[in-house]
Order: C-alpha cells, then structure tokens, then sequence
C-alpha cells in the first residue's frame, strides 16, 4: 500500500511564494511518475505537473508555467513543487498523486495529465493566496 503525506501548504500574500512537498512510502517511489493536481472550491481538479521517474522530464499546465516549479528527490522519497509569485487564483487544495504506468523515456505527457493516469493519491493540502 503506498501513502502519500503532502505538507507545506498554508496561507501566503498574492506575490509569495510556497514549497509543497509530497513524501511517498515504499520503495518503489523511484518508479513512478509523480503529479500534482489542485482543486479550487466549487471548480473540478486539474493537472497542475509531473515529473518522471528520474527527474529529467517535466510537464505543466500551461497557467503555472515558469512560476512552478517540480522537482523530486528519490533518495528522500518525496515531490516538491515550488511555487512563486502565487495568485489569489492559486487558491485551492493541492494534491501529490503516483502513477504506476510506465511512461517512455520522450513519450507523450497526455496519459498524465488526467487523474485516470494515477493510482495513488495524497490527502490534499490547502493552499490560500490573499489579495
């Protein structure tokens, strides 16, 4: 059974910035692809990054790009994302998520992108940006 415990969310000025971090149990965490996802109050969850197994390939949706950033360290078994000059429209509860499925070293992102592309998933943390 993998467990995945998000940390680091809380509540930070419009302009600030957040890491989020995702510790995954077992020790199969340096197999999976691993993504972040959030869901916004009354809104439906969107992809947000994914990282692939090693670390050399990395997606993002296309409103958090450059201010995002995901990162992972399979020695620690854990995902981060880092997030910067955060908006009130970041606000939302973030997710870790694992997936099993072998992705191809230059192969499509779209499986990933989607919750259906992952097996596991974090409790949630909140994220809250003021204006």
């Amino acid at each position: 059974q993998v467990q995945l415990v998000e940390s680091g969310g809380g509540l930070v000025q419009a302009g600030g910035s957040l890491r989020l971090s995702c510790a995954a149990s077992g020790r199969s965490f340096s197999s999976y692809v691993m993504g972040w996802f959030r869901q916004a109050p009354g809104k439906e969850r969107e992809f947000v990054a994914a990282i692939s197994w090693n670390g050399g390939s990395t997606i993002y949706v296309d409103s958090v790009k450059v201010r995002f950033t995901i990162a992972r360290d399979n020695a620690k078994n854990t995902v981060y994302l880092q997030m910067n000059s955060l908006q009130p429209e970041d606000t939302a509860v973030y997710y870790c998520a694992a997936s099993q499925r072998n992705r191809r070293q230059g192969g499509s992102w779209s499986p990933w992108k989607n919750e259906e592309g992952y097996d596991y998933w974090g409790q949630g943390t909140q994220v809250t940006v003021s204006s």
